[in-house]
């Protein structure tokens, strides 16, 4: 099997380079997008998200070079995504989160233009079609992601789960355990929500995505930033401050943005 190409964040291997070993960089179905209003259509046909998450689901929290990646138990006590845009059961494998270098941008996902600090990614894939993430993870219906948009303010204290283990893996492929963390309170308290088809936003950029990404952004507070912000990553066999891990923007190419919201 050949070696997977690098890529990464940096000039010469950022998210505009991408293209040149994933072609699919350039598909019509790539995330993320810029949620316009003038591009989006309540849909009163969307019904409420159903979450059936275990707070005892939670295994590994790791440094993986290009964001923290906490990892959950997706077959003996998953948890589980339905209803909503979903056609059947979505099991969540893992969650990671994109920031920026400030606290003006950082989130991959925008709002007619406007930016958050960062953005929060809870990986779902399609247990009722397949039987495993590996199975699921390239098929057109294959995975759903929740997007959360993080804002600076009051400290969160279930993210402070994750912020207060992060001096313990600022070096890449570092990791630490870390049980009993609740999904259900990384969601904000309003249900409201946009919906579109894309994809990963990492290579291979896979177009697989139902995305429903939350209109109430989560605040953290500004030592909870600094903490994620301090993670390095390895470049070139030196460490760096793993920074501006988010990609920008990508065409909307005719694709339909649905609201649960008027």
């Amino acid at each position: 099997m050949a070696e997977q190409p690098s890529w990464g964040y940096s000039k010469a291997n950022g998210p505009y380079t991408w293209v040149s070993h994933f072609p699919i960089a350039q598909g019509s179905r790539q995330s993320p997008v810029d949620l316009r209003s003038s591009d989006t259509r309540f849909d009163a046909k969307l019904q409420p998200l159903n979450y059936h998450y275990m707070p005892t689901s939670s295994r590994i929290l790791n440094n993986n070079g290009f964001s923290f990646k906490l990892s959950f138990d997706d077959s003996s006590d998953p948890c589980v995504l339905s209803g909503g845009p979903l056609d059947g059961h979505f099991r969540m494998n893992q969650l990671h989160m994109h920031w920026g270098c400030d606290e003006h941008a950082g989130s991959e996902h925008s709002v007619d233009g406007n930016t958050y600090a960062a953005e929060l990614h809870m990986v779902h894939w399609n247990s009722s079609k397949y039987s495993n993430m590996q199975q699921a993870v390239a098929q057109p219906d294959g995975l759903a992601v929740i997007g959360v948009f993080i804002q600076v303010g009051a400290e969160h204290k279930e993210l402070k789960k994750i912020t207060d283990l992060l001096p313990m893996i600022t070096q890449q492929d570092s990791k630490i355990e870390l049980s009993g963390l609740n999904p259900l309170l990384l969601l904000p308290c309003s249900p409201a929500y946009w919906t579109y088809l894309g994809s990963l936003t990492t290579p291979p950029l896979y177009e697989s995505v139902t995305w429903i990404v939350m209109k109430e952004p989560l605040s953290i507070s500004s030592q909870q930033l600094e903490a994620i912000q301090s993670l390095y990553s390895l470049r070139s066999g030196k460490h760096e401050r793993l920074l501006n891990n988010y990609r920008p923007p990508q065409l909307l190419a005719g694709r339909e943005i649905r609201a649960s919201f008027k």
